[in-house]
């Protein structure tokens, strides 16, 4: 089971990775060695999936952002699936979700400007019959959070 210190050691990793753990230690009151098996616990129970470095995306020349809202007339598990390798494929989309309602995917991708869109429109259309593929441009992100909340967490494996 989790309890409170598992949870601050969570939440203050995944907003810094790059925490020592002397720093981390002191944040939630353990010694270090204390910390530093709680981390390991936490990591082998699957509660830490990975850690990860968050890049600066207009330093790395990809500050746009373009949602691809995807309709297909296909729904077998083999089109599902050669759908899925061909976006692994693209760097540039970043997220993938599926849907209900009225479409069937979500594309989040990041791009250098909104012109390089077509290009991986054309990646995609090339190699998948899609029904619908409509595009909209982010023209400000109000909130990008990568922490996700701690508390719902009962430590069940």
């Amino acid at each position: 089971m989790l309890d409170d210190r598992d949870r601050r050691i969570l939440d203050t990793l995944q907003r810094d990775a790059g925490i020592s753990v002397t720093d981390l230690a002191e944040r939630v009151a353990l010694s270090v060695s204390a910390c530093s098996r709680r981390i390991q616990r936490l990591e082998e129970s699957g509660h830490i999936a990975r850690r990860i470095v968050v890049l600066n995306r207009e330093r790395m020349g990809v500050p746009t952002t373009v949602f691809a809202l995807v309709k297909t007339a296909h729904h077998s598990d083999e089109w599902t699936e050669s759908f899925r390798r061909v976006i692994a494929d693209i760097p540039e989309i970043v997220e993938a979700h599926r849907l209900t309602g009225n479409h069937d995917y979500i594309l989040k991708i990041v791009l250098p400007r909104v012109e390089h869109y077509d290009v991986i429109y054309k990646q995609i259309v090339r190699k998948l019959e899609l029904f619908d593929v409509s595009a909209s441009i982010s023209m400000e992100e109000l909130k990008n959070g990568m922490a996700i909340p701690v508390g719902y967490a009962a430590g069940h494996g």
